[in-house]
């Protein structure tokens, strides 16, 4: 699971830390799993102004990170998960532990305070850690 500021990371800023991520994505060694919410997400911050993205590049950077991930439409409701105390984070949290999730990446500071709280059910992470994590477990 990616949630929205590392997809732009990937897609948009070609950041170097996150690029390892996206390198993985599109060779086919790790998947990420998206649901309706968290693409509409995507699309509404792609259209920011601060972004500069006309609706063309908008459009492209839509369909190329559809095309590297999977779409769930429904989550299902998993009781007792942590809550974020940003609301707009939580369907980030439901769908990693919808879809039993080995990890979930984030910057945003709400999702990776839940690290300890997700534990059982997934790894939260920053783009460097999870890097680490994904060569330690493609490359043991």
């Amino acid at each position: 699971m990616i949630d929205t500021n590392v997809v732009l990371d990937l897609l948009h800023f070609d950041d170097a830390v996150a690029r390892p991520l996206r390198l993985a994505l599109e060779a086919g060694r790790v998947r990420c799993v998206v649901s309706p919410t968290t693409l509409d997400e995507l699309q509404r911050v792609l259209a920011y102004a601060d972004f500069g993205l006309d609706a063309a590049r908008q459009a492209v950077l839509f369909a190329r990170y559809r095309a590297l991930s999977e779409t769930v439409q429904t989550v299902d409701e998993c009781a007792g998960l942590p809550l974020c105390c940003d609301p707009d984070d939580q369907k980030f949290i439901e769908l990693a532990a919808a879809v039993r999730a080995q990890g979930l990446v984030s910057k945003d500071r709400a999702v990776l305070k839940l690290c300890r709280r997700c534990a059982p059910l997934f790894r939260v992470m920053g783009p460097a850690e999870a890097v680490r994590w994904l060569n330690g477990t493609l490359n043991p």
